[in-house]
């Protein structure tokens, strides 16, 4: 199991399309991958759970990946992240 503390950036955090890209990156890979935000914990495979979280601007979430693939899908969904899931300000 790995895990990752990253703070979201992107202006509108994990709502609609940043929250649609992190939910499909996800899904590419095998492994179970979660994220938490305080005390909730969703899974990131799924785009209800996700809406869920309300994570803002600002927001720490931790995402954890436990599998087969986690360390590529870990690298994955915090380069999403830091890039701000590729959205202009």
């Amino acid at each position: 199991m790995v895990f990752r503390s990253v703070i979201l950036q992107n202006k509108t955090g994990l709502h609609a399309r940043p929250a649609s890209k992190f939910v499909e990156t996800a899904n590419k890979f095998s492994s179970e991958i979660m994220i938490k935000k305080e005390n909730t914990t969703v899974n990131a495979k799924s785009i209800m759970g996700v809406m869920v979280l309300g994570a803002n601007k600002g927001t720490e979430i931790i995402i954890e990946a436990d599998g087969t693939d986690e360390e590529e899908a870990m690298e994955a969904l915090v380069n999403l992240v830091e890039s701000k899931f590729d959205e202009e300000e």
